[in-house]
C-alpha cells in the first residue's frame, strides 16, 4: 500500500487493541500478514552475527526502527485524533482540513496529503458507522495512547487537536466537548486543556495569558514564577525532539507563546 510510503510498516506500540483495530480497518491488506512482515526485509531478528561491523549495522538498524516505530505511533494518533474532533459537531470544515492539509504536505510531501485525507475519510465512515459508541473506541485508543507515550507527548497531540478545532476562527461548544473528553483520556489535566484553549488570545488580553499559565490574576508573583516554571518545563520542545523536527517545531511556536504570555504577565506586574 503507498501508505507505508512514508508512515512506513513499522507503528511502534500500535500492534492490537483499539488502534490496532483502526489500522487494520483503514490499511487493510498491509497489515493482514502482520507487522512483522513489513518490519524490514532483512529480517535481522533472525540473522547471526559473524562481526562486530555486522552488529553495529544491526544496531543501528533497530534504532532506526524504534525511531520510526514512536514517531509513526505518535502520527497515526494524530489522524485518529483529529478525524474526531473534526467531526465532533457533525461537519467537516475546509479550514480544519486544510491544517491537517498542511502539515502533512509541509513534512510528508504532496502525495501524503491524499493518502492521509483517504485515511481519514475512512475514520469519518467508521465514526458514522458506530455512531455515539465511536466515543468509547476514542476512549479506549486514548488510554492506549496513554499507556505508551509520556506526557509531553501526549500534549502535544492535544495541542495540535486544539490548532486544527481553532482554524476556523472559533470553537464550537460541541469540539470543546470533544477535546476534554479526548484530553483526559489521555491523562492530560483540565488546566494543561484550558491553557492550551487560550494560547491564541495570550498576546493581546491579560486575562487569557493568566488562563496560560493556569493561575487567576490574584496569584502572587511567586505563584505567577513557579507556574511558568511549570508550564515551561512540560511544554519544552525537547520534551518531544524524538518525534521529528516538524513536530519540535510546533511544540517550539507553543513554547514561544507561553513565554508570551509570561512577558505580557510580567510587564503588567513590573516584573
Amino acid at each position: 500500500m503507498a501508505f507505508a510510503k512514508w508512515i512506513g510498516g513499522f507503528l511502534g506500540f500500535i500492534t492490537g487493541g483499539p488502534l490496532g483495530a483502526l489500522v487494520g480497518i483503514v490499511l487493510g491488506s498491509l497489515f493482514e500478514g502482520g507487522l512483522d512482515a513489513v518490519n524490514g526485509p532483512d529480517n535481522y531478528n533472525n540473522r547471526e552475527y559473524d562481526d562486530n561491523d555486522a552488529y553495529a549495522r544491526y544496531q543501528r538498524y533497530r534504532e532506526q526502527q524504534s525511531y520510526e516505530g514512536q514517531r509513526n505511533s505518535f502520527l497515526f494518533s494524530l489522524l485518529v485524533l483529529a478525524a474526531y474532533i473534526i467531526r465532533a459537531d457533525g461537519r467537516v470544515m475546509h479550514s480544519e482540513m486544510n491544517v491537517l492539509r498542511n502539515f502533512l504536505r509541509q513534512n510528508f510531501g504532496e502525495q501524503a496529503v491524499s493518502q492521509g485525507e483517504d485515511i481519514v475519510r475512512k475514520l469519518f465512515e467508521r465514526q458514522k458507522q458506530e455512531g455515539v459508541g465511536y466515543r468509547m473506541t476514542i476512549r479506549s485508543a486514548c488510554q492506549q495512547i496513554a499507556a505508551n507515550m509520556d506526557y509531553s507527548q501526549r500534549l502535544q497531540l492535544v495541542s495540535f487537536l486544539v490548532m486544527i478545532a481553532q482554524a476556523d476562527g472559533s470553537v464550537v461548544q460541541a469540539e470543546i466537548t470533544a477535546l476534554r473528553d479526548v484530553a483526559a483520556s489521555l491523562g492530560i489535566s483540565a488546566a494543561d486543556v484550558e491553557s492550551l484553549l487560550n494560547l491564541r488570545g495570550s498576546k493581546n488580553d491579560l486575562e487569557a495569558a493568566y488562563k496560560v499559565l493556569g493561575i487567576s490574576p490574584s496569584a502572587t508573583d511567586d505563584e505567577v514564577k513557579a507556574a511558568y516554571r511549570q508550564m515551561a518545563l512540560k511544554h519544552h520542545p525537547d520534551r518531544v525532539s524524538t518525534l521529528g523536527d516538524d513536530v519540535k517545531r510546533a511544540a517550539e511556536k507553543k513554547f514561544q507563546e507561553i513565554n508570551d504570555a509570561k512577558d505580557k504577565i510580567y510587564k503588567a506586574r513590573g516584573l
